[in-house]
């Protein structure tokens, strides 16, 4: 299988639809519409992964990051990587990191990422760390603040560790 990546375009959308169909990433066609109508504005870049031509993922740049020890510092975040589960394991996000970070590297000294905490993201985990990837030492992050010690959290999407890596 050829695995390739590359800056989204229009004709992706569809592609992308129908690779997360049934998925709990199945946000509809519109979704990737607005990931292609947002692509390549000075806020977000967008990469869309490719498994012998067809798109089965993706993944963005944003230049100012929702969390904010990273906007306060100037650091872009690498967002939304999302490759659709039968395709998993094939190095597709990895391709499209090369291409975020490279991007990143090109004005910027970081590039940030998060990862939620439960077994979903088991994958993102490793695969992040194993790129050198570590955390930004401020702890978890849920809902817009960071949770003291003893509060109690969900477990969900919104739990999410931040981590950097510099160049």
């Amino acid at each position: 299988m050829q695995i390739q990546a590359r800056l989204i375009a229009p004709a992706d959308a569809p592609g992308l639809q129908e690779a997360f169909a049934g998925t709990p990433w199945d946000h509809g066609l519109q979704r990737f519409e607005r990931l292609v109508g947002q692509h390549d504005s000075a806020a977000r870049h967008v990469w869309v992964g490719l498994a012998d031509g067809r798109p089965v993922a993706y993944g963005s740049l944003l230049a100012d990051s929702a969390y904010p020890p990273f906007r306060e510092q100037g650091i872009p975040e690498i967002h939304d990587l999302n490759v659709a589960p039968r395709f998993r394991r094939l190095g597709i996000a990895s391709r499209i990191l090369d291409q975020a970070e490279r991007l990143a590297f090109e004005a910027h000294d970081a590039v940030g990422i998060g990862f939620g905490l439960h077994p979903g993201y088991r994958a993102a985990q490793r695969l992040y760390v194993r790129r050198g990837y570590v955390p930004d030492g401020n702890g978890v992050y849920c809902r817009g603040h960071f949770p003291q010690e003893g509060e109690q959290v969900r477990l969900d999407d919104d739990l999410v560790l931040y981590l950097v890596k510099r160049r």
